[in-house]
């Protein structure tokens, strides 16, 4: 089993050239990329974070389950669908308890350091996937939230929106036909129907933190729109400093 982040992976996707010295904001921001199956976020994380780090940010790359050593252990176990069996409660406790280790030794010292996080998943899809269709009381799924974030709450969270059909098919043609489906995108179409209106209702209630994309347009122009709106966001943020230090 990989531990993440590793070397390879940090080297390759948070590298530093000789003598390069990353801006740093006064206090970082915290971006999560949320979404079904398929939706491109892995693609579209990776391309902003190199498009950050042309303009010298400080940014760190991470994803949930997993991003700290203790956390890419309980990945292993909820992807495999080993805690499947005991059901999604167990599976929404396994979740909690990889994201406070992720937030702990990942997530907040960036933060606290001035660095951009970019997070492959985070607390919405707890949100949909145990909560929504797993059918966990929202109040126990509130009180889980506040334990495992402890006040970690994403500045920006970007919901990649895609019909679940095209989605599935998108996956099945990233792992390979050979390669079985993990522990959720073998489920059911409606169940992942019910998550993409999930997800929406999210944004629909919290739209000062979510700005949905659509995700069935190319890869391109998804990426237009993600890249205008970080900068967007970034320089309301801190306007001077950011075209000081990150010209375009």
């Amino acid at each position: 089993m990989d531990v993440f982040p590793n070397a390879d992976y940090l080297e390759r996707n948070n590298p530093l050239q000789p003598g390069q010295r990353p801006f740093r904001l006064a206090r970082g921001f915290f971006i999560t990329f949320e979404g079904g199956e398929g939706a491109g976020k892995s693609t579209q994380i990776e391309r902003l974070a190199r498009k950050m780090r042309a303009k010298k940010y400080d940014v760190l790359l991470t994803r949930e389950p997993g991003g700290s050593p203790g956390a890419e252990a309980v990945r292993h176990v909820l992807l495999s669908g080993a805690a499947e069996p005991f059901g999604p409660k167990m599976e929404a406790l396994l979740f909690a308890a990889a994201r406070s280790d992720h937030v702990e030794q990942v997530i907040r010292p960036a933060v606290e350091r001035g660095s951009i996080v970019l997070c492959d998943r985070f607390l919405d899809s707890s949100r949909v996937y145990q909560g929504v269709t797993g059918g966990i009381d929202p109040a126990f799924m509130t009180a889980l939230e506040q334990v495992a974030i402890n006040g970690m709450m994403p500045d920006m969270t970007l919901i990649f929106d895609i019909d679940p059909a095209e989605g599935l098919k998108r996956a099945t043609l990233r792992r390979g036909s050979d390669a079985g489906a993990d522990r959720f995108e073998k489920e059911t179409l409606a169940i992942h129907q019910a998550r993409r209106d999930a997800f929406l209702a999210i944004a629909a209630a919290e739209p000062e933190r979510c700005i949905v994309v659509d995700a069935s347009a190319d890869p391109d122009t998804v990426e237009h729109v993600v890249t205008a709106a970080v900068f967007a966001a970034l320089e309301a943020r801190a306007p001077a400093r950011n075209r000081q230090a990150a010209p375009v």
